[in-house]
């Protein structure tokens, strides 16, 4: 028998398709341990299947294709310690299969386009995360992957990316507003004609006056800093690395920035980053550096997106002892 959890600390992770969440996900798994957190993707609750949303017109970013009460009733229960016959959204045939039994866990995480959309569903939520990728970077990504790996020509993957504009403005981007932090994923500043999105520039922004959440900074708290730390104990190749902190406003909210434009040629070297970042909530000196170095071939590993997917793990693993006030297993776990 299952032994139930004193606290079930609930996580959203809010982005479109292709925009990261998968890694972000696998990253979190060090932090908690697979055993104790549980992920739940939210295209599980759509009510229309593949071919009814083709029928009716709608994409799956639209409300209309899915069921938020049944969301909202089921997160709910699983935050309340009981167990959920889930709805399974099956992405092969597009059709809805049996439901499957979940059991509460510690961590719950609740991923996909919708986490944040539902105020019943938001206002569960104790960490939201909103992976925010510019139009221009995705474009990109999306035409190297599906004209390269897929076969798709250049008009239909353009076609494809307009078709879901409209939705996306209206249903998915709105989500960024509630999110505790944003990771931006923008084109470098670096070199004036990167047409392939290489080299990135990610900014993490992180919401002011959060219970609990005390945003990472850079050398001197609320000061606006550029740092370019590339030299002997760094090595940087062409065009190098920036770092930027400093006071923003984001959607009416008061936010700190961290941004990383450039990527890290020895992800060795990052612990010399790492000493100058407080704030981190790492448990020892390098732990950072360490889950860094854990999956150098994870996508972003080498730019700024890998080392702010790890920061926020660490707020979230902050924000689950916070909650549960006491030394739990799963502090300690790694995978």
């Amino acid at each position: 028998m299952t032994t139930q959890p004193d606290r079930v600390v609930l996580i959203g992770v809010a982005g479109d398709s292709g925009c990261g969440k998968s890694t972000f996900l696998r990253r979190l798994i060090d932090l908690f341990g697979e055993e104790f957190m549980t992920v739940i993707c939210l295209d599980d609750y759509h009510c229309l299947d593949r071919k009814q949303r083709k029928e009716q017109g709608v994409t799956a970013l639209n409300p209309k294709a899915n069921n938020f009460d049944l969301m909202y009733e089921q997160i709910k229960a699983l935050k309340e310690g009981k167990a959920i016959d889930k709805p399974i959204y099956n992405h092969e045939t597009g059709e809805l299969d049996p439901p499957e039994r979940i059991e509460p866990n510690k961590i719950l995480v609740i991923e996909g386009l919708h986490p944040l959309y539902d105020e019943r569903v938001r206002s569960l939520i104790d960490f939201g995360v909103y992976l925010d990728i510019s139009d221009e970077v995705k474009v990109n990504w999306k035409i190297q992957r599906d004209m390269a790996e897929r076969g798709h020509r250049y008009e239909d993957v353009i076609a494809a990316i307009n078709a879901r504009r409209p939705d996306f403005s209206a249903y998915i981007e709105p989500q960024k507003e509630f999110a505790d932090v944003v990771i931006q994923i923008l084109p470098t500043q670096l070199l004036p004609d990167d047409k392939e999105s290489k080299i990135l520039r990610v900014r993490l922004l992180q919401k002011d006056n959060v219970e609990g959440f005390d945003p990472v900074y850079l050398f001197d708290e609320g000061s606006t800093i550029d740092w370019r730390p590339c030299g002997r104990k760094l090595t940087c190749a062409y065009p190098g690395i920036k770092l930027f902190y400093g006071p923003d406003s984001y959607y009416g909210h008061d936010v700190s920035v961290l941004e990383v434009d450039g990527q890290f040629d020895n992800l060795e070297e990052m612990i010399y980053i790492e000493s100058h970042l407080s704030n981190t909530s790492t448990k020892f000196y390098g732990e950072m550096t360490e889950l860094m170095l854990k999956h150098p071939d994870y996508p972003g590993s080498n730019n700024g997106s890998g080392l702010f997917q790890v920061l926020v793990g660490l707020k979230m693993r902050a924000t689950y002892e916070r909650l549960t006030a006491s030394k739990s297993p799963v502090a300690a776990a790694k995978v």
